[in-house]
């Protein structure tokens, strides 16, 4: 039997991670929509049709679905790679892979920027050759690249750890290809975790700052993503306009999130 002070110690620990829960996470996505329609309902829709945050909203998806296909497949490669095949410098490679978790975003916008920028390394050859990285799309695209490439990888990993070799290599064995060996062997049983890894580089793609606001330039209906033309709208006064942008951004995350913890639910109901 529970005694009467572990059950009001449990009350309390349960009350406070409540309160913590709505402090930390649900005060301040109210705020920012309370904000956002401050001035009603016809202005906040007014300034989302704003030519430059309806580009914004565009480069924002575009680059999101580039870099999610791109880290998709990447990622399922390393992955595999790095689970199925046992090589000298293994663990190097494992910690390249999770390099662009433990450095600043600026750092990795700054890197981009000496490669392809015109002062740059191969900033002369791009100039020459009339190709544009550095403050353009490729550039936002590269860096958004770089920060996101470790979920999906690392996402699937310990279940393609879990798996081993054995179902893989009789698949080979009975002519199977590697595509086929993939697509019915290995992601089945991995196929919650890919997703997950889907869904967390969709909503770290959406919400770069740091690495796209050095390479982008912020250049207004151009080369401004979501959270870029937030900040642009915030500085400029427009303080509305900028919460109702931020407003959106956040549902989009929401519900990814959302879509994520249903997924990760069903998938261990599935599994009990």
């Amino acid at each position: 039997m529970i005694q009467p002070s572990a059950r009001i110690g449990r009350f309390v620990l349960i009350v406070l991670s409540y309160v913590a829960v709505a402090t930390v996470l649900l005060l301040p996505v109210l705020l920012i929509l309370s904000e956002a329609l401050q001035q009603g309902w016809h202005h906040a829709w007014t300034s989302l049709m704003d030519p430059d945050a309806l580009s914004a909203i565009r480069l924002t998806a575009f680059v999101t679905v580039i870099v999610t296909v791109l880290n998709t497949v990447g990622g399922m490669a390393a992955a595999w790679f790095l689970t199925k095949y046992t090589f000298p410098g293994r663990r190097f490679m494992v910690a390249l892979i999770e390099l662009p978790l433990s450095i600043s975003p600026v750092i990795a916008g700054l890197v981009w920027l000496l490669l392809f920028g015109r002062e740059g390394w191969w900033g002369n050859w791009l100039e020459r050759h009339d190709i544009q990285v550095a403050f353009a799309v490729p550039g936002i695209v590269l860096a958004t690249l770089f920060v996101t490439f470790p979920y999906v990888a690392r996402t699937l990993m310990p279940y393609m750890e879990q798996q081993g070799t054995d179902a893989e290599e009789a698949a080979f064995l009975l002519g199977a290809s590697f595509w086929k060996t993939l697509r019915h062997v290995t992601l089945p049983d991995a196929g919650g975790a890919l997703l997950s890894g889907i869904l967390l580089t969709t909503a770290r793609a959406m919400g770069e700052f740091g690495a796209v606001s050095v390479v982008s330039g912020h250049i207004p209906g151009e080369t401004e993503t979501m959270p870029l033309h937030i900040e642009t709208l915030y500085n400029g006064y427009q303080t509305a306009a900028a919460f109702t942008m931020a407003a959106l951004l956040a549902l989009f995350a929401m519900a990814i999130v959302l879509f994520r913890s249903v997924l990760e639910h069903s998938v261990a109901k599935k599994q009990s």
